[in-house]
C-alpha cells in the first residue's frame, strides 16, 4: 500500500534551459484563455491588455487587433491566423 501522506515529486515534462528571457505571452496561450466564437470587442475586453510575443518583439494585443479587419472570430484558428497575418510568423526576439 502506498503512503498517501507524502506526494511524489514529479519531474517536469520538459526541462527548461538556461537562456535569455522572452518578453510577452505566446499567442497560443492568450488564445487558449478564450472560448470561441468571440467578437473582437469581447477579445479586447478580456485580453486586450495582454502583451504577446512577435518576431519584432513584444506588442500589446489591442494594438495588433486595431490593424486586423476581422470583427468576429468563429474559432480559435481564425483568431490566431488573423493575428499572425498582422504580426508575422517566425522566431521571436529574446530580451536583452
Amino acid at each position: 500500500m502506498a503512503d498517501d501522506d507524502e506526494p511524489e515529486e514529479e519531474e517536469p515534462a520538459v526541462e527548461l534551459g538556461e537562456g535569455p528571457a522572452v518578453d510577452g505571452a505566446p499567442l497560443a496561450r492568450v488564445a487558449s484563455r478564450l472560448t470561441w466564437p468571440q467578437e473582437m470587442s469581447r477579445v479586447l475586453e478580456k485580453e486586450g491588455d495582454a502583451t504577446i510575443r512577435t518576431p519584432d518583439g513584444p506588442r500589446d494585443l489591442a494594438d495588433v487587433l486595431e490593424a486586423v479587419d476581422t470583427t468576429y472570430f468563429d474559432r480559435r484558428q481564425t483568431f490566431v491566423e488573423a493575428v499572425e497575418d498582422e504580426i508575422g510568423r517566425g522566431p521571436v526576439q529574446t530580451a536583452e
